[in-house]
């Protein structure tokens, strides 16, 4: 959609983006799935979609929860290792979210683990927002987990570094034109110095307020944690949004 390769579009795919994020915490995440699911009351015949799917683990999970489950997601990479597990009830496409969906319709979209806010341009957000507002039924529901940016800002690291399995990553970050950056450099294993950088927009609740209105979607609460409770600007560590479509 514009020249030249994206961020996201390139090292999503690199096998050094799995290595540094390889610890993440998948019973947190699996835990925070449970709470949503117990909060949303799903029935056995909803069909969810995983919007920004990555390797498949969560899609994965809801479906063994009986849900029917498809996954998206831009990286081919991803996509092909998400496949191995597919099944009649899981399914997996390599897709970029700012195109319409063809997969729909469905009753619930999860959009979780900061994966939103990535595009250079704003109205690609609400490209992309109208997009999933358009697979939805008729009062089904989108959840959108993103950072608390007032709290991720002011408690920016700005330099760390972290090795894992003898690859160094310094990783720095900052504010640039209305985007948190996070540069990551390394040395690759065959010597190589590598430079991927990763740009998130920061995103006020207001921000995205108006993205909704636009893209035809109600917000019914905000959420500041994965134990879903109550938002709270000032300390929260997340904003999930629960939207529900139109009638």
């Amino acid at each position: 959609m514009q020249p030249g390769p994206e961020w996201f579009s390139t090292w999503f795919d690199s096998p050094y983006y799995h290595l540094l994020y390889r610890d993440r915490d998948e019973q947190e995440a699996r835990r925070f799935i449970d709470q949503l699911l117990a909060h949303l009351h799903p029935k056995p015949s909803y069909r969810l979609l995983d919007l920004a799917c990555g390797k498949g683990r969560h899609a994965i999970y809801l479906s063994e929860q009986g849900l029917e489950v498809t996954g998206v997601d831009l990286s081919p990479q991803s996509i092909a290792h998400a496949r191995q597990f597919a099944h009649a009830r899981l399914h997996f496409h390599v897709h970029d979210m700012r195109d319409p969906l063809p997969y729909g319709p469905f009753d619930f979209i999860f959009n979780l683990f900061t994966s939103f806010g990535y595009f250079q341009h704003e109205t690609e957000n609400v490209v992309a927002l109208r997009s999933a507002a358009q697979a939805l039924r008729p009062g089904g529901k989108l959840v959108i987990d993103f950072l608390n940016t007032e709290r991720t800002v002011r408690e920016l690291v700005a330099y760390e570094e972290k090795t894992v399995d003898g690859i160094t990553f310094r990783i720095s970050r900052h504010l640039e034109s209305g985007f948190i950056v996070k540069d990551i450099r390394f040395a690759d294993r065959q010597g190589q110095e590598q430079h991927h950088q990763e740009r998130v927009r920061a995103l006020s609740r207001e921000s995205f307020e108006e993205y909704f209105a636009m893209a035809g979607l109600r917000l019914a609460e905000v959420l500041g944690n994965y134990r879903l409770e109550p938002f709270e600007q000032a300390t929260s560590p997340r904003m999930i949004f629960i939207l529900k479509k139109y009638a």
